[in-house]
């Protein structure tokens, strides 16, 4: 059995794993650093699998590579490594290839995992949260004409522009009346609706899926009352979960889905943090704990715990944000992410707009379109927890959340 003695071991591959790496070299984070992902491929960006990977075009995937962190030095980065358990008052990690770690640090950076349907069929559906689920679906595309898309998240809408742009029939089925209504509401859920019918692609809304039938040819997307869909290729988008192996396993608190952290992303057992996805971490702007699943976020919570980890002292404290690309339309979006009760729509020429959210008369969130002083000026109002009656500009008057 191999041991391996290291200052932090990192699990996992994302942006949040990625980022604490740098943060700890960075801060001067004493003895070597290994990082280890059940990925196949080395930290690479995401966001292009749903767009221009997607799309066909001139992007390969040496081209997604993050920077390289073996040049930090004393840097080993394994993939295809599992952490079958973890032992936090031993300080020790058992690797699934039965390799042991002893660790004085751990960042727990272990991500989301898609949402699979609880309906007969899923199985032969698609998903797209990795590179590797990315290669698997380009390779279907090489025979299809149609696709169906299940979920009208940012991750269905993004993949139903870029599809469509390749020229394949695309339809959305989707629980949401119109895309992203629970999140940001009827109104930009309209627009976004719009941008998608632009770009060629058919939506079903109120369309829950009962099943995915592909006996003896294409694959058929029963709808609760309503008419099937046939297309020759289905992709499930249907929602991520945090992964929390690794987290049940070192025995930290979890609650709602993903692990308790404070503002500095420490667990509550000493040497383990958690970052990213898999992390509900306190937020000291917003004055509670909240879950993300942003790829900024996620580079920054994980900048923290990088940092802490090596003795350095950071918090988390932005607003979270993150932008979304549906066809040729940028939606950015800041906002705690967990709620409001009203929201206004302001217009602006040439098909720009920004929705400003409140949340007991406090300004809670922004997403615009065509107006980037609205976005950075929203995420400024969010983070300070303005007053939307003591800001100027921002609409007082906001209708119920629709």
């Amino acid at each position: 059995m191999s041991v391996t003695t290291t200052g932090l071991l990192v699990v996992g591959g994302g942006p949040a794993a990625h980022a604490a790496v740098i943060a700890y070299r960075g801060h001067g984070g004493p003895g070597p650093v290994l990082l280890v992902s059940a990925d196949d491929s080395p930290p690479y960006l995401r966001p292009p699998l749903t767009k221009e990977l997607l799309r066909g075009g001139n992007l390969g995937e040496d081209d997604l590579l993050l920077d390289d962190l073996t040049r930090l030095g004393d840097v080993e980065v394994r993939t295809r490594t599992t952490v079958a358990s973890l032992e936090p008052g031993a300080r020790t990690a058992r690797l699934g290839d039965g390799g042991e770690v002893r660790w004085r640090a751990c960042v727990l950076a272990t991500g989301s995992e898609p949402v699979r349907l609880p309906v007969p069929g899923d199985g032969d559906a698609y998903h797209l949260r990795s590179l590797a689920d990315a290669r698997a679906l380009l390779a279907g595309l090489h025979d299809a004409g149609s696709v169906v898309v299940v979920g009208s998240g940012f991750i269905g809408c993004e993949a139903a522009a870029s599809l469509a742009a390749r020229g394949l029939d695309v339809t959305v089925c989707s629980t949401e009346r119109v895309p992203q209504a629970s999140r940001l509401g009827d109104a930009v859920g309209n627009r976004i609706a719009d941008w998608l019918r632009g770009a060629g692609v058919r939506l079903r809304g109120d369309a829950e899926v009962t099943g995915i039938e592909s006996t003896g040819g294409a694959p058929v997307v029963q709808i609760r009352d309503g008419e099937p869909v046939a297309a020759d290729l289905v992709l499930v988008a249907a929602g991520a979960r945090p992964r929390l192996g690794p987290a049940e396993a070192a025995g930290v608190l979890v609650e709602d889905g993903r692990v308790v952290v404070d503002e500095h992303m420490r667990t509550a057992v000493p040497g383990v943090f958690a970052a990213g996805d898999v992390a509900r971490a306190f937020n000291a702007a917003a004055g509670r704990h909240i879950g993300v699943e942003h790829w900024g976020d996620a580079e920054e919570m994980g900048a923290v715990a990088g940092a802490v980890a090596a003795g350095s002292d950071a918090r988390w404290d932005a607003a979270p944000g993150f932008w979304s690309e549906i066809g040729d339309r940028v939606l950015k979006y800041s906002a705690w992410g967990d709620g409001f009760d009203e929201v206004a729509l302001t217009t602006h020429p040439g098909g720009g707009f920004t929705a400003w959210y409140q949340r007991q008369g406090l300004v809670c969130g922004a997403a615009t379109h065509q107006a980037d002083e609205d976005y950075e000026r929203g995420s400024d109002l969010v983070r300070r927890n303005a007053r939307a009656s003591e800001v100027a500009d921002v609409p007082t008057t906001a209708g119920p959340r629709d």
